[in-house]
């Protein structure tokens, strides 16, 4: 029996990576791009698999960007899409951040129905971004669902990096939708909707400088010394493991098809880390133990949400917090 191939995009991301990994324990074959030969050549020797290839697109913003890899590779039967735009260093919102994730997306779908009939299932990497109602929006009372929209206008995006990251989320994702409902395409459309994705990288860490987003939120707090007021950070999280799953049964669970899939465990604190960091760890006794009780007043006041669909199609127990952290913890510990 042939193994189905799988393209997967931006493959050097903290959960592609996952994807990846857990696509080829369960035999599939993979075909991954990467923004650069180097980061192909890496994520290969540490996958170590006849069933990984990779493809060099340079950028996904560009009209066109993945028809090549497409053309030449008609043995791909699923896409998925989870390259997206994400830094803060920038100096233009919208044509860093906005016009990248939307043209990105639009490109790839684009490709697909044009140069991959035989796809039949394509799956996008969205956020509880595009679900939240963040910022000047945020509603303690709202409880959020699959079928939640950021109410976000794309002015508001505008205003800092952070909103423009919010947006480009939101904005990729409906241009997703959108497009399956105007071009009628033969594959069928799933978004996989985590917040904060915490948990270990999919492969030991080499360089503590170039950790992703999430991880270096735990790399911070590792970094606390005593007399430092710990963040009053506070947010909802999914183990980047249980995210990645969830990118495998969108395509693999016939349920999934045309669904938001809202991945998330519950809420987190910064100060709910710390204690984690205490319980599991005796050797970072330097951190400030902060104030305890408070990580359930911190949890109790972020976002409220019901993702009983998402459970209910997955069929899974999703990772608690504790798990994630000691992972992750653990990993950065072993690191030079």
């Amino acid at each position: 029996m042939l193994s189905t191939t799988v393209f997967v995009s931006g493959a050097n991301g903290f959960i592609a990576q996952h994807i990846v990994k857990q696509l080829i324990s369960k035999n599939y074959k993979v075909l991954g791009s990467v923004r650069a030969a180097t980061k192909g050549e890496e994520l290969a020797a540490n996958l170590n698999s006849p069933n990984f290839s990779y493809v060099v697109v340079p950028d996904i913003g560009v009209a066109g960007a993945f028809d090549d890899a497409l053309k030449s590779h008609p043995e791909v039967i699923i896409f998925l899409h989870t390259a997206s735009p994400f830094r803060y260093d920038i100096q233009d919102i919208e044509k860093e951040l906005l016009n990248p994730a939307v043209n990105g997306t639009k490109n790839a779908l684009k490709s697909v129905q044009e140069y991959a009939p035989q796809v039949t299932n394509v799956v996008v990497t969205s956020s509880f971004a595009a679900i939240g109602w963040s910022n000047k929006y945020f509603d303690p009372t709202k409880v959020s669902t699959e079928e939640d929209w950021n109410p976000q206008t794309w002015q508001d995006a505008l205003a800092n990096p952070d909103d423009g990251y919010l947006g480009s989320k939101k904005f990729a994702e409906q241009a997703a939708w959108e497009f399956v409902k105007i071009e009628q395409p033969n594959f069928r459309l799933t978004t996989v909707n985590p917040p904060v994705a915490f948990g270990p990288q999919a492969f030991p860490i080499k360089n503590k400088k170039e950790l992703n987003t999430s991880a270096e939120v735990i790399n911070g707090l590792l970094k606390l010394q005593q007399g430092y007021d710990i963040p009053e950070v506070r947010h909802l999280f999914v183990d980047v493991r249980d995210v990645a799953a969830a990118h495998i049964s969108a395509f693999e669970n016939p349920d999934a098809a045309g669904k938001r899939l809202f991945v998330s465990s519950g809420p987190w604190s910064a100060q709910g880390i710390v204690n984690i960091f205490h319980k599991n760890f005796p050797q970072l006794s330097y951190i400030p133990i902060g104030e305890p009780w408070k990580d359930t007043l911190y949890r109790s006041s972020t976002f409220k949400f019901d993702n009983s669909k998402t459970v209910e199609i997955l069929k899974v127990d999703l990772r608690p917090l504790e798990v994630s952290i000691v992972d992750a913890v653990q990993q950065i510990l072993e690191a030079k």
